[in-house]
């Protein structure tokens, strides 16, 4: 049977020209292959032996590039790559990545499993139905058995059984056929809070489940619980292995864990500047002259906008790098464009680079940053960056 999936795959650039050309004409998403690795390595320090580390690279990997990504997580010492969906899995094995890929979301059809077991992906699974339909369609392609991941819900109230349900699941799958059950899981919903009030419920939960697993004389797989928090607040919740998303990416989940572990951001912003020109007092700035100058100023157009994942609501509230400096945004921030105050570098040049998100000296503007003025999370906004941002690599994953 001829299989015919459908894919598209984000392209990513590692190019490490400095010049005003190339993938740096206009704006760009700087990538520290050296930063992923130190993160990875990070992390890894916090495990025994025993506990492997999953690399999650779904959503592009946070925006990082995924195949870039992953290729340096492993490198660095990641065993595992976790995806949220059949493409991005097959994205990474047309990429010649070999590591074991854990679909994290849930899939239903017979096509998808037909492109899994083509892949050699592993799935989640979530409820009997999909188990059934599982076990059928590798029956009619060709009868081999796929490993399968039942994930367990401990309080995320999302994929899976209830855990009080857990015995009655594991038992059914284990008596389908072509289905091996490679390992159980469940994902923590407050391992970032102070409190961990549900967090110890929720494992709890879970050693619950797992105890009455054994009792009915189920061999247990290997068993997973945290996520980024869970892996910096406590080892105890570190079983056989750890999912670890953003924090590979060298951000915190929360802003009491940055004592857990020294971290580096991976992901740099930046653009050019296009046009610098004056402007007189009492002159409005860009779509519904939200801003208007009180002074004669010198504004600077940067070659970014709210298409390539700038929030238009940071409008008027954020500033930028320029040469070490922290300059504001003035104006709204259009579809492809922003503009910038640059009064205080009289001799700014078109063609020079503006770091949105990064460091420069001893300045430093991040995701957090750009999140807790929107009210929302880090995580949104790496994920928020546009595919017609070239991805370029800098730095050696030593």
């Amino acid at each position: 049977m001829t299989l015919i999936w459908e894919q598209t795959f984000s392209i990513v650039e590692t190019n490490r020209c400095d010049g005003f050309g190339g993938l740096r004409q206009r704006a760009w998403v700087e990538i520290n292959l050296a930063a992923l690795a130190y993160n990875v390595r990070q992390v890894k320090s916090l495990l025994s032996p025993k506990t492997a580390l999953m690399a999650v690279v779904k959503a592009d990997a946070y925006g990082h590039g995924a195949v870039l990504v992953a290729q340096t997580v492993l490198q660095a010492g990641a065993s595992w790559l976790g995806v949220a969906t059949v493409p991005e899995g097959i994205e990474l094995r047309a990429a010649g990545i070999k590591a074991p890929i854990l679909i994290l979301g849930a899939t239903h059809t017979k096509e998808q499993l037909q492109a899994i077991a083509q892949w050699q992906l592993q799935p989640t699974l979530c409820n009997l139905k999909q188990a059934l339909v599982f076990s059928q369609t590798l029956e009619a392609i060709n009868g081999d058995t796929l490993p399968v991941h039942i994930k367990l819900d401990t309080g995320m109230s999302r994929l899976g059984p209830l855990w009080e349900q857990a015995v009655e699941f594991v038992q059914l799958v284990q008596r389908l056929p072509h289905l091996r059950i490679a390992s159980i899981y469940s994902h923590l919903a407050t391992a970032e809070s102070l409190d961990q009030t549900v967090m110890r419920q929720q494992q709890a939960r879970f050693e619950t489940a797992i105890a009455q697993i054994q009792s009915a004389g189920i061999p247990l797989p290997p068993l997973h619980l945290a996520n980024s928090g869970g892996t910096l607040t406590d080892s105890s919740l570190h079983y056989d292995m750890v999912r670890v998303g953003l924090a590979v990416y060298g951000l915190y989940p929360a802003e009491h864990l940055r004592t857990a572990l020294d971290l580096k951001p991976a992901l740099q912003v930046k653009a050019r500047v296009t046009q610098v020109k004056t402007i007189p007092p009492q002159t409005g700035v860009s779509y519904g002259h939200q801003f208007i100058s009180d002074r004669e100023l010198r504004l600077a157009v940067v070659g970014i906008g709210y298409a390539d994942g700038v929030p238009r609501n940071l409008s008027n509230k954020m500033t930028v790098l320029i040469r070490g400096q922290r300059l504001p945004q003035i104006g709204a921030i259009t579809m492809d464009q922003l503009m910038l105050d640059v009064s205080t570098i009289p001799d700014l040049q078109e063609g020079e680079v503006v770091t949105l998100l990064g460091q420069e000296g001893k300045e430093q503007i991040s995701a957090d940053d750009w999140a807790s003025e929107l009210g929302t999370i880090s995580w949104e906004i790496l994920c928020g960056f546009k595919h017609r941002l070239p991805r370029v690599a800098v730095g050696q994953p030593l």
